[in-house]
């Protein structure tokens, strides 16, 4: 290329980027001209009464502010529409796919995103992203960077729950929950893995007590298990002999934890909703005084999110639903416990009062500004759950 070209070609680049702004709120008003009569396909888990309630919710609102049909599409796996997503792909179907918007995060982004099955990056380019808290794991899904590809929806974070007449000062730190099951043998434990919870509390501890945390970001090898698992397994010797029926058996659930806590068996409990407490009491399932917390470094957490396949039929009305679920009023719907109880993953502290209204969060709900560490690269949930059934798995 000649100089005198080169020279034109950086000129247009420079105009160009002083238009970006103006483009972009063009665009969208475009794609909410484009989405008017469209009906999106969501593709969402189905077992959970109250997550159906708040997605019908979506719906009507979505259809009333923008003209959008929202369907629910019940599933039970996401992994169901990831295989159908490649299913059409294999057959070409690149236009008008059955589905405009899904659920998800982990490894089935991961999948997708590998795999060049996703729309994007449209992300952070809705208007809506303003007021998303960038300082929660939004951009990364199981430490795999989401380049713009989902929308975040929601978060979740592992939370200890407590009375606070029976745990006035909760432990902070894998050292003190040790101190505290010494005190108070037979009444703490953790589900049993690989019950998800279990599989959770384990990366939690690694997370905090690996000697080489960096390596956790990575796929496991040979080499990085051998450094970071021994300081795991001295913990756990430890903490093993003074838990529930002595370490020698385990509860199924979490939610068999919750159940115990309640009837007084144990003095603390489990959850990934920090919010659990608040939805637990607002349901009347568990009486007032519990509250949840975590420990002062950090607590494992990720955040679920909203994508478009690539071959969406709708991807426009999808991106109009995607926006409306991170608006400030459809988020402090969501986190209300009496409504759903997800947590928000919006930065709360920024929004006016007129903006949102998230006050019934704090009847029960986790105490104090934890910190969210952000997941280990997928690939260590199934050595952590082998080696910890190899470890100590003879029990029930």
């Amino acid at each position: 290329m000649s100089s005198m070209a080169t020279r034109y070609a950086v000129v247009a680049l420079y105009v160009l980027a002083a238009l970006l702004p103006g483009i972009a709120h063009a665009s969208w008003a475009d794609i909410e001209s484009e989405a008017r009569g469209q009906t999106v396909y969501f593709n969402a888990w189905g077992g959970d009464e109250s997550t159906n309630n708040y997605i019908a919710w979506v719906g009507k609102e979505i259809k009333r502010l923008a003209d959008v049909q929202l369907i629910h599409v019940k599933v039970a796996d996401t992994a169901e529409v990831v295989q159908r997503i490649e299913a059409e792909k294999r057959a070409g179907r690149d236009k008008d796919g059955s589905v405009d918007l899904v659920w998800i995060n982990g490894e089935n982004f991961k999948r997708l995103k590998s795999e060049h099955l996703l729309l994007g990056p449209w992300a952070e380019q809705l208007p809506n992203w303003q007021y998303v808290d960038t300082s929660k794991p939004v951009r990364q899904d199981f430490s795999v960077p989401t380049d713009g590809l989902e929308a975040p929806w929601g978060e979740a974070r592992l939370t200890f729950l407590a009375y606070r007449n029976k745990v006035p000062s909760p432990p902070e730190s894998p050292q003190d929950l040790l101190a505290f099951a010494q005190k108070h043998p037979g009444r703490v434990t953790y589900p049993k893995p690989p019950a998800f919870h279990g599989t959770t509390f384990l990366k939690q501890l690694l997370l905090t007590l690996a000697p080489a945390p960096q390596d956790l970001k990575q796929p496991t090898t040979p080499e990085a298990l051998a450094r970071n698992l021994p300081a795991l397994w001295a913990y756990l010797d430890r903490l093993h002999p003074f838990l529930w029926r002595e370490g020698k058996a385990f509860p199924t659930s979490a939610a068999q934890m919750t159940r115990m806590l309640a009837d007084g068996e144990l003095l603390i409990s489990i959850t990934f909703n920090p919010n659990e407490g608040a939805n637990l009491v607002a349901q009347h399932r568990v009486p007032p005084g519990i509250y949840g917390f975590g420990f002062r470094r950090g607590m494992i957490g990720n955040v679920h999110f909203l994508a478009i396949p690539y071959n969406a039929k709708f991807s426009a009305a999808a991106k109009v639903v995607a926006n409306f679920m991170l608006s400030p009023r459809a988020q402090a719907h969501k986190a209300d416990p009496e409504v759903w109880g997800d947590a928000t993953v919006l930065k709360v502290s920024a929004l006016s009062p007129a903006q949102a209204n998230f006050e019934k969060l704090t009847a029960g709900a986790q105490a104090g500004a934890i910190p969210t560490l952000s997941e280990p690269d997928a690939s260590w949930t199934e050595a952590l759950e082998n080696a910890w059934l190899a470890r100590y798995g003879s029990g029930n």
